[in-house]
């Protein structure tokens, strides 16, 4: 049945019984507390009743017995000017010696004497006596002390409230509790109305409003949560339903985030691909031109023609292999199907290596390569042929675009913890239209679309490669030519 109820609904039932709860406790507290309060008083102000009964009446004879017979029409006359009392004479011990109760009234022949010694020094009231026409309740009463020749004989024990009192104050009792019960429902029905209608203004209000723009997702998803995105957060929520309303526009936020982040990166894929499918296309559409020429004009052709012919297909074929070697080694770095195998070792040495590789392009362009490697640098815990694929890319690249006699700088420094290393030309240096896209895919659909232009995938690589190290790369501003820049962090 609750899983029927609404929010509202739910929250005022709840209060309506806590309510309902809290007045039910109340009242019996309450009852409870009079009926303490109006037992106390009456004990007190009859406190003295036995007393004054035993000192103005003789209830024991001569011989300190008691007469049943004698003691009956006083205690009738008694009875008769107070209704409300009931007289017992009973022995030291608690047995009963004389009553007018009606035959058939009496239902225990002996009482607690222990109540009637409290009583009798003045413990706190109200103290609650056994009584003899009841076999389980209690009644506050009076009680006094019957001596003959100094010797106790017995007491005089007064049951304050009767049975007839009891049957009046039971109806009255009735009476008051019905009439307190229909007032307390009708303020509980004021109350809950007036809860509900709370309850709703500040709590389901707000619930339902935030419930609306949620369930717009199913109906629009991305749209919706663009549009719950852009509403603005409370920056001091009051309550939490505002928390949980920041908290769905905080969520819907980094989804939007997250999803233009996620059509971006499809983008780029596409094109990507576009610009791969372009650069493929070249060479082997020239490849496959060549070879047709050698294929239909094959009897034709001269050796040295034939010769020319087969050379450029082999170089555009080595062109589509090292395409896609590269695109091969760019989707394992992306991928993570690359780890860096770390060892300690030391990049200056790394380094003179890689140059003795170049000696023989260096010495056939005239290029002049000045290094500056200072001693004692600290060693790195890297991948040695990563780093290895780094420089060489680098120089590689350096002295493709170093025109003959020209000078490439090539400079290693330690700067806080990590090495830094510096590849700079004095060629051409690199179009301020591609500089922002250096280190990014390349696009077939910019405005840089020509590999000429783009410098290709070895940087992309470079950049994948010493970011899985933790370091980078960057383009120094340079006055002339190009100077790239990048870092690794010292071995520890």
């Amino acid at each position: 049945m609750s899983a029927r109820l609404s929010l509202s609904q739910r929250l005022t039932l709840l209060f309506i019984l806590l309510l309902v709860l809290c007045a039910a406790i109340a009242g019996a507290v309450q009852l409870y507390s009079s009926k303490q309060y109006g037992n106390a008083m009456v004990q007190q102000l009859s406190a003295d009743l036995a007393q004054q009964i035993v000192l103005s009446e003789p209830l024991v004879d001569g011989q300190g017995s008691v007469d049943r017979r004698m003691l009956k029409p006083l205690f009738d006359r008694l009875m008769t000017f107070n209704p409300s009392v009931e007289l017992y004479v009973i022995s030291p011990e608690g047995e009963l010696l004389a009553d007018a109760a009606p035959p058939g009234h009496i239902k225990r022949q002996r009482v607690d004497i222990t109540p009637i010694e409290r009583f009798l020094n003045h413990s706190t009231m109200p103290v609650y006596g056994d009584d003899p026409r009841s076999l389980d309740n209690q009644k506050v009463f009076s009680a006094a002390p019957l001596r003959s020749d100094g010797v106790l004989r017995g007491y005089l024990y007064i049951i304050l409230q009767g049975e007839a009192l009891n049957a009046l104050a039971e109806n009255a009792g009735y009476k008051t509790l019905w009439s307190t019960l229909l007032w307390a429902l009708l303020l509980v029905a004021v109350v809950g109305t007036v809860v509900a209608v709370l309850v709703r203004h500040w709590v389901t209000r707000p619930v339902n409003a935030l419930t609306s723009e949620a369930s717009r997702i199913d109906r629009d998803s991305i749209s919706a949560i663009k549009h719950l995105a852009a509403q603005p957060t409370l920056e001091r929520p009051g309550d939490e339903v505002a928390l949980l309303r920041n908290t769905f526009i905080e969520l819907a936020r980094k989804i939007a985030s997250q999803w233009d982040a996620l059509a971006d990166s499809d983008r780029q894929r596409r094109e990507f691909i576009a610009n791969i499918s372009h650069d493929l296309r070249t060479p082997l559409t020239s490849l496959l031109g060549y070879l047709e020429t050698l294929s239909m004009k094959s009897a034709t052709l001269t050796p040295e023609a034939s010769r020319h012919y087969l050379e450029i297909a082999l170089r555009q074929g080595h062109k589509v292999r090292h395409l896609s070697q590269q695109l091969f080694e760019l989707a394992r770095l992306e991928h993570g199907a690359i780890k860096p195998q770390r060892e300690r070792f030391a990049l200056s040495e790394l380094v003179s290596d890689v140059v003795q590789k170049f000696d023989l392009p260096l010495e056939t362009q005239k290029i002049t390569l000045q290094t500056e490697i200072p001693s004692h640098l600290p060693l790195i815990n890297a991948d040695l042929s990563m780093v290895e694929r780094v420089v060489t890319n680098l120089l590689d690249n350096a002295i493709r675009h170093t025109p003959p006699e020209g000078t490439i700088r090539l400079r290693i420094w330690q700067q806080d913890e990590q090495l830094q290393m510096e590849v700079a030309d004095s060629g051409p240096g690199v179009d301020e239209a591609v500089r922002e896209q250096l280190f990014l895919r390349p696009s077939a659909l910019s405005q840089q679309a020509t590999r000429e232009k783009r410098g290709g995938l070895g940087l992309l690589i470079v950049k994948r490669m010493l970011e899985l190290h933790g370091g980078g790369i960057e383009l120094v501003e340079s006055t002339s030519g190009a100077c790239f820049r990048f870092w690794l962090p010292c071995g520890r």
